[in-house]
């Protein structure tokens, strides 16, 4: 999944919490995935979260009323105060989303369709990811870029183990904290968003592919090495 690191800012503006409806403490775990991507099984394991973590906050991209009137109603159900759901606006430009993602702490993911365009803007700012990675593409995107980065320690298997890491990274600040660090430190420093070594890969494959084609071979995988 490519990112091109040349044409997309990391805003150095700090935005406010409560500018967004947040509190002022309080950890914010945050999902701004499409809707469609929501099933009972995550929401119901949010909620768990949630209720383990006083004072903590789910961030959610706003869809519709309809939509948000059945999450927070689905909160209730689960014992947890409706009102600890926050929704975000769309913001007129990618610069103004990037800024305010920096507010919360841990990106949960979904699953079995786990994040993508969403995941990647989160890594891009400084945000961890926590994903639960399936067996199609569309459900280890997000663990192909957390390998991409470096942090494959942020990649579980099951609820049970995605819900016990939220917890323990919620409960321990300072290894969140070294995660932060450890995401900062390999932003430009590994695959993910090394847009030229991307290209690179692309063409070899690409020329590999018309050299195979123009010799009479069959199609067959190829493997570009660094």
């Amino acid at each position: 999944m490519p990112h091109d690191e040349a044409s997309r800012l990391v805003p150095d503006r700090a935005a406010e919490r409560l500018q967004f409806g947040l509190p002022d403490r309080g950890l914010v775990f945050c999902c701004f995935n499409a809707a469609y991507k929501f099933n009972p099984d995550v929401f119901r394991s949010w909620m768990r979260l949630l209720a383990a973590i006083d004072g903590s906050v789910l961030w959610l991209a706003e869809v519709n009323a309809t939509a948000e009137a059945n999450r927070r109603k689905l909160a209730a159900a689960a014992g947890i105060d409706p009102h600890r759901l926050v929704f975000a606006q769309r913001l007129p430009s990618a610069v103004d989303h990037l800024a305010r993602l920096k507010l919360a702490e841990l990106f949960l993911d979904t699953w079995p369709y786990n994040a993508h365009t969403t995941a990647g803007d989160a890594l891009w700012v400084g945000l961890p990811v926590l994903t639960r990675m399936g067996e199609t593409y569309a459900g280890g995107a997000a663990a192909s870029m957390l390998t991409g980065i470096g942090l494959a320690e942020l990649i579980v298997e099951s609820t049970e183990q995605f819900e016990s890491m939220a917890i323990e990274l919620a409960a321990e600040p300072s290894r969140l904290a070294e995660i932060k660090y450890k995401l900062a430190r390999n932003r430009l420093a590994t695959p993910l968003f090394d847009t030229k070594r991307y290209i690179g890969y692309l063409e070899t494959a690409y020329a590999a592919m018309h050299l195979r084609s123009r010799e009479g071979l069959r199609p067959e995988h190829i493997h570009v090495a660094s």
